[in-house]
């Protein structure tokens, strides 16, 4: 079957034997998956420094091909959205807990968002917001954009800082509140003197060699809470977290269950009383919202390729990644 792979450096479609079934887990052959640009763009790179090749996207959807021993809540035939293993390829095969049935009146094009869905969800739920708060969300790529339109449909007052006009457009376009620069964020901040600064700060920015953590913390009201969700600085000033008795969190991924074993390769759950959001829930809390209509992902499709052309598709990224947003793969 066909796959997109990093190697060297560069993405390279190549051929690679069709996965065998396992109990506990789905077969899925793939009709659109979803391109994380950011987190994929560093895996192509990073696959120039090893001799490993890089296994990319992680967001999918597609009809059900067959089901292994202990699955029951999907079946043959089924549309259904996957999450968690590489997704630029013809078949998947996943754990049965990350893979959730797509909800009818949901376009196959939302549903292959899902595992950036999930991802929001779960960076929103570490934020540990109460009704009619306020969040920052900083960078507003595909991820922070995503959060924010959650955390709006949510009603927590939302506010984006981003340097590029047309991202801020898009997130006005739902009646958020977008910021250019620092100074229009601690207007908006100030606009609402009963919070007296932002209950939540989350980091969607991804750079390394810049933190903006201590930035968050200006940003915050006290006892406020620092999220980090991009691949970021974590570099911070004690001093001023102390004054504050401000926390930093950090969001792993899609919710507890992500990178465990007995969770994702045993499919043991976790008991709904003890863990309330798996990374499976918030799968399926995301195509809720798709379906009921609550956030709108659509206007966030800049860009779709067939999968044969992705590996061109990434070298135009490299060259200018903020000219897209959300980017689909179609494998017909």
């Amino acid at each position: 079957m066909r796959a997109v792979i990093g190697r060297n450096g560069a993405a390279e479609l190549t051929d690679i034997p069709v996965p065998g079934m396992r109990a506990q887990f789905v077969k899925v052959k793939t009709d659109y998956s979803a391109v994380s640009v950011g987190t994929e763009l560093m895996m192509i790179r990073n696959s120039g420094n090893t001799s490993q090749d890089a296994s990319l996207g992680y967001s999918a959807t597609g009809i059900v091909e067959e089901v292994g021993e202990g699955v029951t809540h999907v079946v043959p035939g089924q549309r259904v959205a996957c999450y968690g293993v590489p997704a630029h390829r013809d078949y998947l095969l996943l754990p049965k807990h990350l893979v959730a049935p797509v909800p009818d009146g949901v376009r196959p094009e939302e549903a292959a968002f899902v595992g950036i869905g999930a991802i929001a969800i779960h960076a929103l739920r570490q934020a540990d917001l109460r009704f009619g708060e306020t969040i920052i969300v900083a960078g507003l790529g595909i991820l922070g954009q995503m959060i924010a339109r959650i955390a709006h449909a949510a009603c927590y007052r939302v506010i984006g800082l981003e340097l590029m006009e047309e991202r801020c457009q898009m997130l006005e376009s739902i009646g958020a509140i977008a910021c250019r620069n620092e100074e229009e964020l601690k207007r908006a901040i100030e606009a609402d003197p009963s919070c007296n600064g932002a209950d939540a700060v989350l980091l969607c920015a991804s750079n390394r060699k810049h933190s903006m953590i201590d930035q968050g913390i200006h940003w915050l009201r006290d006892r406020g809470r620092v999220v980090i969700v991009g691949d970021t600085g974590t570099e911070f000033d004690r001093d001023l977290l102390f004054m504050k008795e401000a926390s930093v969190h950090i969001s792993r991924a899609g919710g507890p269950g992500r990178y465990e074993q007995t969770y994702e390769q045993e499919g043991v759950d976790y008991p709904i009383g003890y863990v309330r959001w798996t990374e499976g829930r918030n799968m399926n809390e995301f195509l809720r919202l798709l379906a009921g209509k609550r956030i709108d992902v659509t206007p966030l499709i800049t860009n779709e390729c067939l999968l044969d052309g992705l590996p061109a598709m990434y070298k135009n990224l490299a060259e200018a990644p903020q000219q897209t947003m959300g980017i689909v793969v179609r494998y017909a």
